[in-house]
């Protein structure tokens, strides 16, 4: 949209306003709240519109240089806010939005000030900041009533992991989002038709890597005569080079396959030899595997504008990249705009590279990374489940057109999804197929919630042979949505359906106490180190003084915290 950049200063501009109004009570006659439910006996409706209007402010993340929204939306007036107009009779209010780490910078001075929205989409640290604080409302009796019974069903699969990591003293202080288990494995991305061009394999190990990567750098795989080609992307700036315990899921574009090929699980919270908990990133294998990217940058085979370049997608959507590490939904992320740009971009995905054992040995995340919070005394603390009810609802999700704005859009939007969907989408996609079942063999499967609309596309956009995930066999421009979707299941899925993996999980999720002062200073302090090591502004013995300061910092007593935290 050409008037988004400045719609999006519009959106600044106006948050001191709509935050002035955004604390006043809405005394308008609605749904009972759930203590009102609870006195008059009258069962909560999940999905219920309010006779009259209930206003709600929030904040949102929006990228400025996006042109997803047609001509005449806004992030305050789109098809997703009408919806929810129409629905349940919400008039949803932005109290600030802003991008990326900014969000983060955003959501952090409001917490300070205490001047907060009605609700909003937090990370661990910052719910439990709020719960420190007594900012935000005990949501139980809310989720108790008001939750759908197909988002209860996903959170209570978690095996109480989801609801444990929103507990305090008992009380449920935040709605959990659910992501899939797969949205933690990160896989090795790579144009197959640059493999194909220099009669190339996918490379199995790290030594293989690098052969392709420079392959991909000097051997003009785009074919313009020109050496102007990127082996392997690597995290924009403000990126992270690897996911860890406390933002476990997600991590574009990092090099979380590089150090679990070396074995080297750093950001997260191991066993040690002596079964006490060690932090991953003061290990002498994320010493190897920083050693090794190293090399690779040195050679230039990494994007040589690695944590300086501001869009780590754009190489990729230019067709100037080879090798990249994500999630299985990257159709997503870049992969659409690649393919639009270039028909016979051939993007596949594989649990690669192994390390010395032959394993694909991925780390394991927590089903939740994202969390709803409510404001203390918001007169109807039930509205954002109802929000969260409400795209949840019959396939709602998908009979929204991405391409008008994709569901970021959407207010106070965190996934819920069973923790195999990507596994289970991508067999009963094989199974129709084969011809082996069909839509019905699965309509009992609710909470898989978009299954039966993609079963219904799936012969649209994916052409004969059917097992093959080759570019050439898919039909995108038939429907580009349905497509985004299908094209991230089967080849993004397709490696954690035929791949035997070992997950390694982190012994901790979350922060302990001492972590609250300390933690953000040791942080910063590892990501600089490490990628001026990776980047050649540092030598590699400097990972050996880094270890000693972290542990003089607080390391060694946050350890002592993680100790007694896993004891209790």
């Amino acid at each position: 949209m050409k008037n988004k950049s400045r719609w999006f200063a519009l959106v600044l501009a106006c948050s001191v306003v709509l935050g002035a109004c955004s604390n006043e009570a809405n005394n308008t006659p609605a749904e009972p709240t759930p203590e009102q439910s609870a006195k008059s006996n009258e069962p909560a409706d999940p999905f219920g519109r309010y006779e009259e209007p209930v206003k709600i402010s929030i904040s949102i993340e929006v990228d400025p240089t996006d042109n997803e929204l047609p001509q005449g939306d806004t992030p305050l007036e789109n098809q997703y806010t009408r919806q929810i107009k129409e629905a349940l009779n919400v008039d949803v209010d932005h109290q600030f939005a802003a991008s990326g780490q900014n969000l983060r910078q955003r959501i952090s001075l409001a917490i300070a000030s205490n001047d907060l929205p009605d609700a909003m989409v937090v990370n661990a640290v910052e719910l439990r900041q709020m719960v420190e604080a007594d900012q935000i409302a005990d949501l139980t009796e809310v989720y108790e009533q008001y939750a759908s019974p197909d988002i209860k069903t996903i959170i209570e699969k978690t095996n109480g992991a989801a609801l444990e990591a929103v507990t305090f003293d008992g009380k449920m202080m935040a709605l959990p989002g659910v992501q899939a288990n797969a949205d933690g494995i990160h896989l090795m991305w790579i144009r197959q038709d640059w493999l194909d061009k220099l009669n190339l394999e996918p490379p199995t190990t790290m030594a293989e890597l690098e052969m392709v990567a420079r392959a991909f750098v000097e051997n003009d795989p785009d074919g313009n005569g020109q050496r102007d080609t990127i082996g392997i992307t690597g995290p924009e700036s403000g990126g992270k080079l690897y996911a860890n315990f406390l933002e476990s899921k997600n991590n574009l574009y990092g090099f979380d396959p590089v150090f679990s090929a070396h074995d080297a699980f750093p950001g997260y919270w191991l066993e040690g030899e002596d079964g006490k908990p060690v932090y991953g990133s003061i290990l002498p294998e994320t010493r190897e595997a920083l050693a090794s990217l190293r090399d690779l940058y040195a050679k230039g085979l990494i994007d040589p504008e690695m944590g300086v370049r501001n869009k780590a997608d754009e190489p990729i959507i230019a067709g100037k990249s080879g090798i990249f590490f994500a999630p299985w939904w990257m159709a997503y992320g870049p992969l659409t705009n690649a393919v639009k740009n270039n028909m016979e971009a051939n993007w596949q995905a594989y649990a690669l590279p192994l390390n010395n054992d032959g394993e694909f040995k991925p780390h394991a995340a927590t089903p939740s990374t994202e969390f709803v919070v409510v404001r203390k005394d918001y007169a109807h603390p039930e509205v954002p489940m109802k929000l969260l009810n409400n795209l949840f609802k019959n396939e709602q999700e998908n009979t929204f057109d991405p391409s008008k704005g994709g569901p970021g859009y959407y207010p106070l939007r965190v996934v819920y999804a069973p923790s195999d969907e990507i596994e289970f989408s991508v067999q009963a996609f094989r199974e129709v197929l084969s011809g082996s079942k069909t839509a019905e063999d699965f309509a009992d499967n609710k909470a898989y919630k978009l299954l039966p609309s993609d079963i219904a596309s799936l012969k649209t956009i994916k052409n004969e042979p059917y097992d093959s995930m080759d570019i050439s066999t898919w039909n995108p421009e038939a429907n580009w949505g349905a497509w985004t979707r299908t094209y991230s299941l089967m080849v993004g899925g397709g490696p954690l359906v035929d791949t035997e993996y070992n997950e390694v999980p982190s012994l901790l999720y979350e922060q302990t106490p001492l972590m609250e002062s300390r933690w953000v200073n040791l942080r910063k302090l590892e990501d600089e180190t490490f990628l001026r090591i990776i980047m050649g502004a540092a030598p590699l013995e400097t990972f050996d003084s880094f270890v000693e300061n972290w542990k003089r910092q607080g390391g060694d007593q946050i350890a002592l915290e993680v100790a007694e935290s896993l004891a209790e």
